[in-house]
């Protein structure tokens, strides 16, 4: 089932998240670290920013996904012009006609296959459940219903379940290799940086992003993105689920258009 869109999470300073201050961070999102949001407020943002959860389609088989490869207008257009070139005898360009729709029809199958274990594999690095602290109770809570302005509270073994500004760390790190590919795990702190937005996710060590798991330590963190807006959010909108065509059926079907 697709997930519906949901309103960007604004950010009203243009600083990106690790160059703002704790208590900046706090205030703009209307909650107090010590406490946590009340319970009535956590519905109101999950109305508003939607569930935490990566973008979501229909798996498809492998029959489903080859068959798919053959719907494309100008693929049909090709096929019968090699049915044509077979009837009048021209068997060279029906040769040509056929290996030019295999080989779209492969290279689309791969891709299209690739992508949808990609994506179920993003989904399964996102957590399952997350300790918050609400209306000052520790509470665990499906990591879905997570919004802007939670406390998360995590410790070694945990999935980080949402892009989080650190509040609090105690020796904290973290292993991002999902993320960013360093095998080696990253110690957090908790000051803000000087560098800018176009900073290398493993430089921004007051940040812990949702994919990633907590290997040593415990901390606190502020939550300032959930679902698509976080990091892992915007690795699956490259893969793109809603358009799985590749560039070559996309370039046959405009072609078929004209």
């Amino acid at each position: 089932m697709e997930t519906s869109p949901v309103p960007p999470q604004a950010n009203p300073d243009p600083r990106p998240w690790h160059q703002r201050e704790v208590h900046e961070l706090a205030s703009e999102h209307d909650v107090d670290p010590a406490q946590g949001l009340a319970s009535h407020e956590v519905e109101r943002r999950l109305e508003l920013h939607g569930p935490n959860e990566l973008p979501s389609v229909a798996q498809r088989g492998p029959l489903a996904i080859l068959v798919a490869q053959f719907t494309d207008f100008m693929v049909l257009v090709l096929l019968a012009a090699a049915v044509v070139s077979g009837l009048i005898g021209d068997l060279i360009d029906t040769v040509a006609i056929l290996v030019i729709v295999v080989l779209n029809a492969v290279i689309g199958f791969m891709q299209s296959w690739r992508a949808d274990r990609a994506m179920a594999a993003l989904k399964v690095l996102a957590a399952a459940r997350a300790t918050v602290l609400r209306s000052q109770q520790t509470q665990e809570v499906a990591a879905s219903n997570l919004v802007p302005g939670d406390i998360v509270l995590l410790e070694a073994g945990n999935k980080v379940p949402a892009d989080l500004r650190l509040i609090h760390s105690a020796q904290l790190q973290v292993d991002e290799s999902a993320l960013t590919g360093e095998s080696v795990t990253v110690a957090k702190h908790t000051a803000a940086l000087s560098s800018g937005a176009d900073s290398a996710l493993g430089d921004r060590l007051n940040m812990a992003f949702k994919g990633t798991t907590a290997t040593h330590g415990r901390a606190r963190g502020l939550v300032v993105a959930t679902g698509s807006n976080t990091e892992l959010g915007k690795v699956a909108q490259l893969l793109d689920p809603e358009d799985r065509t590749t560039p070559l059926q996309r370039r046959l079907a405009a072609f078929g258009k004209r």
